[in-house]
């Protein structure tokens, strides 16, 4: 590692990892208690989410802006899930022995509506698009249905608790960025 007149010894720049641990261990206490958690949620997958959305924000650039056009990716990502979901399952009489081709004409039509997003200015982060929906895509899948409950309930008993879980992910990564520009502002020889 190369020494420039900007680089912290170690000894002082431990500030800066230990606060992003005590950050993490923040995270896994709070996890558990993000509202309307449904039961099966609660083994981990919302915490897993709270970690993509922290990378997230580093990801699109750590502004405020980017946590925005994140979040409208998530959102379009839940959305995205749902047509899968549903259009595979419209078209689940076009599939053979060996291919779901309900889920694979679906999949060409939702991965058609993420690219297209990228037209618009204000939603084209894709990789937030993506995250979104093979997170929430992965949830749908371990969170059983309820036979009692109607499928656009079941989506958005997963929707609100995984959109709390990204928005708290999306300020943790905040607080990181936030702490760093004060803590270097301290120790950064100028």
């Amino acid at each position: 590692m190369s020494k420039n007149e900007n680089s912290v010894p170690f000894h002082k720049f431990m500030g800066f990892p230990a606060f992003v641990g005590l950050q993490a261990m923040i995270l896994l206490t709070i996890a558990p208690f993000i509202p309307f958690t449904p039961e099966a949620m609660g083994k981990g997958l919302l915490t897993w989410v709270v970690f993509q959305a922290w990378a997230m924000y580093f990801l699109g650039g750590a502004t405020i802006k980017m946590a925005f056009k994140t979040m409208a990716g998530f959102i379009g990502g839940i959305i995205a899930s749902v047509i899968l979901v549903e259009l595979g399952g419209v078209l689940s009489g076009l599939n053979s022995a060996t291919v779901a081709w309900g889920t694979v004409i679906a999949v060409f039509f939702v991965a058609f509506l993420i690219i297209s997003a990228d037209r618009v200015p204000s939603i084209n982060f894709l990789p937030s698009y993506f995250i979104g929906s093979g997170a929430y895509f992965a949830i749908l899948s371990y969170v059983p249905r309820p036979e009692s409950t109607g499928a656009y309930s079941w989506y958005f008993q997963i929707a609100i608790p995984f959109l709390i879980a990204s928005v708290v992910g999306l300020i943790f990564g905040w607080v990181t960025v936030y702490f760093k520009v004060w803590f270097d502002s301290r120790h950064v020889k100028k």
